[in-house]
């Protein structure tokens, strides 16, 4: 709350010292002063803005780190290296943003990319920027294992959860999952372990699962898996919340899975559009290079300034 109270303080200061700038410029007609205060003034206009977009992340999670998994949809091979693309995404952003990156599994694919991923990304509002990726995103492009090199649309699925405090108030207990232990695969189907370390949750109650084999050991992968685990519980807990304002305020909840929230295009164009925002860029190459963050703050506005209700 401190540093958040000085930048304010900072922007407003320099506000009223540009202020002054510019009053002792006219009094003085001096021209040579304008190019400064230009200068200054952008500075703080963009210091002002960044601080502005920070109070759309007032959520009860949304100053937490996350965990981003990403799963392969309906596309075979194009959709799993269409997961590992996405995956690459986002570790990317987080690392320009200079968050903390953490893998906390990886199954690899039939040939290439991965049936599923998960990271856990550490920094300040990294929910809050985050959480609206979560849904269906498709690519369109030509398939490069295709032998015939044709156009193919794949799909992947992003989930994005607020990281569990250590006093959270969701609790698990044992009698609601069941433990499996298979050994971890690797490309093309092929066990990586002779021993069997990977493990699977199921959550009974919600049918939840979760499946990690990225660490060596049976009980790392355990453990991994009940943080993944909690994450989903409280964001299930958000979502059912959520739905439940929704229901009072007279809004319409589409429960349609497939429907994407943003499509990547390729070919025969270069194309990302976010299709609850409407923002839309020519840069895919870059966006797929971690390039989000106008994504993400089109997203967030767009959402703030969404109508009460569907009737208004």
């Amino acid at each position: 709350m401190k540093a958040e109270y000085e930048a304010w303080t900072e922007a407003a200061s320099s506000s009223a010292n540009i202020e002054e700038l510019a009053a002792l410029g006219v009094e003085e007609s001096d021209d040579s002063m304008t190019e400064q205060i230009q200068g200054e003034y952008a500075r703080i206009l963009k210091k002002v803005e960044d601080l502005e977009f920070t109070l759309h992340l007032s959520g009860e999670y949304d100053e937490r780190p996350a965990i981003v998994a990403v799963k392969s949809g309906a596309g075979g091979v194009d959709a799993q290296d269409w997961a590992e693309m996405l995956f690459r995404m986002y570790c990317r952003w987080a690392e320009k943003q200079g968050f903390g990156v953490e893998i906390l599994d990886e199954t690899p694919g039939d040939e290439a990319g991965f049936k599923s991923a998960a990271a856990r990304i550490e920094g300040r509002y990294v929910y809050g920027y985050l959480r609206s990726e979560r849904g269906v995103h498709r690519l369109v492009r030509l398939s490069p294992f295709d032998s015939d090199h044709r156009r193919h649309t794949s799909f992947a699925l992003v989930e994005v959860l607020p990281e569990p405090d250590e006093q959270e108030e969701v609790t698990i207990h044992p009698d609601d999952i069941r433990l499996d232990v298979f050994r971890a695969g690797g490309h093309g189907g092929q066990n990586v372990q002779k021993n069997s370390t990977a493990v699977r949750i199921t959550h009974l109650p919600t049918n939840l699962v979760v499946a990690v084999q990225n660490e060596r050991s049976q009980l790392q992968n355990r453990e991994v898996a009940m943080r993944i685990l909690l994450a989903r519980l409280i964001d299930l807990d958000i979502r059912r919340r959520s739905e439940e304002r929704e229901k009072l305020k007279g809004a319409h909840i589409s429960a349609e899975f497939g429907r994407q929230v943003r499509s990547y295009v390729l070919h025969p164009y270069q194309m990302v559009k976010d299709h609850r925002s409407d923002f839309q860029t020519g840069d895919a190459q870059g966006v797929l290079e971690g390039e989000i963050e106008d994504l993400l703050k089109a997203n967030l506005t767009s959402q703030v300034h969404e109508p009460a209700s569907m009737n208004e």
